[in-house]
């Protein structure tokens, strides 16, 4: 009996040996897998939701307002969330932003020197504290939440601690009449117009991070290492990826982002309270989450993590708009926070359905 073997078909390759990489992936699956979809969404609802309860959330004013909210909170929500996708956390974050601003207001002033001095020794202190965690982290291989915490112990100790120590109070003494203090301001909490409308610088910085952040993400080989690590550390060391380099970067780059808060605290008031930031760690995380991040790590995105910014700050003061009790603030936080949850888990369920 004699077997016939079907010829290969001009233009066919055998299922077998087709390249993944050249299968095409329809526009609405790309769109459905998009990490950030699910909170540009919620976005969206909350703004249509306040620009119905409350007559003045579509003023330029209030949207100034938002914007300068959502900023502050987004310049640390960047970094956090790419340190989600490498898949740890920093519980310190929060505490971090204090450290920062009082390291640089202390020095300057107890050194007399030009406030821009302390502005850069703040910088190398507070990247050291971001090395420390990583480095602690990889060397002894307990998990991020237990390095991170007790970091965040210390920090809140030695806040209040060296304050007390230096200033014989809880907060530092003003710097507003140092020499660069003026210079400083402009760089870190100053304010621009345009159309009449005042904005605070913050929100140019927290759209340069978002920038950056999706350029590394997106368009770089260290993009792909954090992609990796988050997803399977030990298949990525096994490819050759530098874990504990990577890992260590993260966490000096949610250093950066409290750098430039601490100081945009510092110069918008002059001076500091050493019990600040405790607690904002987590409204930080919450961002991430809302934006898109797992908990688990590999999946996320610098744009969504700025729209759950931008959510909060939407929240935060259309609450105020409505003129409704600020208490509700915390549950209205709470509740995005599940429905978040919910929602991306859906839509990444429903992108992996599509073919």
């Amino acid at each position: 009996m004699t077997t016939t073997v079907p010829e290969k078909q001009p233009g066919r390759e055998p299922a077998e040996r087709l390249d993944e990489r050249l299968i095409k992936t329809s526009p609405l699956k790309k769109l459905m897998g998009r990490p950030e979809l699910g909170s540009v969404v919620g976005a969206i609802a909350v703004f249509v939701f306040f620009s119905v309860f409350a007559d003045s959330f579509l003023r330029a004013s209030s949207l100034a307002t938002v914007l300068y909210a959502s900023s502050t909170l987004g310049i640390m929500a960047v970094p956090v969330a790419l340190l989600m996708i490498g898949g740890e956390f920093d519980l310190s974050a929060g505490v971090l932003v204090t450290s920062s601003a009082l390291v640089s207001s202390m020095f300057s002033y107890q050194m007399t020197a030009n406030t821009w001095v302390g502005v850069g020794v703040s910088l190398l202190v507070t990247l050291a504290i971001g090395a420390f965690n990583g480095f602690m982290l990889t060397r002894t291989k307990l998990p991020s939440f237990i390095i991170t915490l007790g970091t965040f112990l210390m920090l809140t100790g030695m806040n209040l601690g060296f304050t007390k120590l230096i200033s014989g109070t809880v907060s530092t003494k003003s710097i507003s009449d140092m020499e660069g203090f003026e210079s400083a301001k402009d760089v870190f909490a100053s304010t621009f117009t345009i159309g009449g409308v005042d904005f605070k610088i913050t929100i140019l910085w927290w759209l340069a991070l978002v920038l950056v952040a999706t350029w590394l993400l997106l368009r770089t080989r260290v993009g792909n290492w954090i992609f990796a690590v988050g997803g399977d550390v030990d298949a990525a060391r096994a490819v050759g990826v530098p874990v504990n380099k990577t890992k260590i970067g993260l966490y000096m780059g949610v250093a950066f982002g409290a750098w430039i808060s601490g100081q945009h605290l510092l110069f918008s008031f002059d001076v500091v309270q050493s019990g600040e930031g405790v607690g904002n760690e987590l409204i930080y995380i919450v961002a991430a989450v809302i934006g898109g991040c797992l908990i688990t790590g590999g999946y996320g995105s610098a744009v969504g993590a700025a729209i759950g910014a931008l959510i909060f700050g939407m929240t935060s003061k259309g609450i105020v708009f409505a003129e409704w009790n600020s208490d509700w603030f915390k549950f209205f936080l709470g509740a995005m926070l599940l429905l978040a949850t919910l929602l991306n888990a859906w839509v990444r369920k429903r992108a992996e359905a599509i073919k």
